[in-house]
């Protein structure tokens, strides 16, 4: 196979040539449709590859079985912006610092959030060591973030385990928001805003 290029063969379709990088991205995005619809279970290399309107070979070239694709799913639905592509510490008030990290974290789940509860919630996902290694460094990824936005110190082990306590409340009320529409974005942000609030002023040092 060419390396500046990928044909992608399906029945029924018209051959479409596209670079390495966005035939692998075509393939993570069709099968993120999948398992959004389907337990991990249901869902079969022929079902992605139908998806993604390529043949099954060529599947296989980038991903080496069903699973490492699975994980790549899960990896960049719970993994949030690179510390470089969001901004340092907010300048202004503890409030305001606080209001700043609650909103980049509920702007950053938000466009997925539907995908990250469905495929999470899928049976196995609890007892699976890689996913929960994935889900323990977004934990972990994300309290730093927290934690520099606010203006604290994220290398500071203490606060960072109490902000992946916070994050278990911040999870619970995307899935409140998103899923059973038992309240608004807008109450989850006060919410999120006022226990962090307190934890920065009593709690986290």
């Amino acid at each position: 196979m060419s390396e500046s290029a990928a044909i992608a063969v399906a029945p029924g379709r018209r051959r479409v040539r596209l670079p390495p990088d966005e035939r692998r991205e075509l393939i993570v995005q069709s099968a993120t449709r999948l398992f959004r619809q389907r337990p991990y279970s249901e869902v079969s290399t022929v079902d992605i590859a139908r998806e993604a309107g390529i043949a099954r070979g060529l599947l296989n070239h980038y991903f080496t079985d069903k699973r490492g694709l699975y994980l790549e799913v899960v990896r960049r639905l719970v993994l949030l912006p690179e510390l470089e592509d969001i901004p340092g510490a907010v300048a202004g008030t503890q409030r305001e610092q606080v209001d700043a990290a609650v909103r980049w974290f509920l702007d950053s789940v938000e466009p997925q959030a539907a995908s990250y509860l469905t495929i999470l919630g899928s049976e196995g996902v609890a007892t699976d060591d890689d996913v929960a290694a994935i889900l323990d460094e977004a934990d972990d990824l994300a309290a730093r973030r927290v934690l520099q936005l606010v203006g604290l110190d994220e290398g500071n082990e203490l606060s960072r385990a109490m902000v992946r306590c916070y994050g278990g409340l911040a999870k619970s009320a995307v899935r409140e928001w998103s899923r059973r529409g038992t309240m608004t974005r807008e109450q989850a942000h006060s919410m999120l805003r006022d226990v962090l609030l307190f934890m920065t002023a009593e709690v986290l040092t």
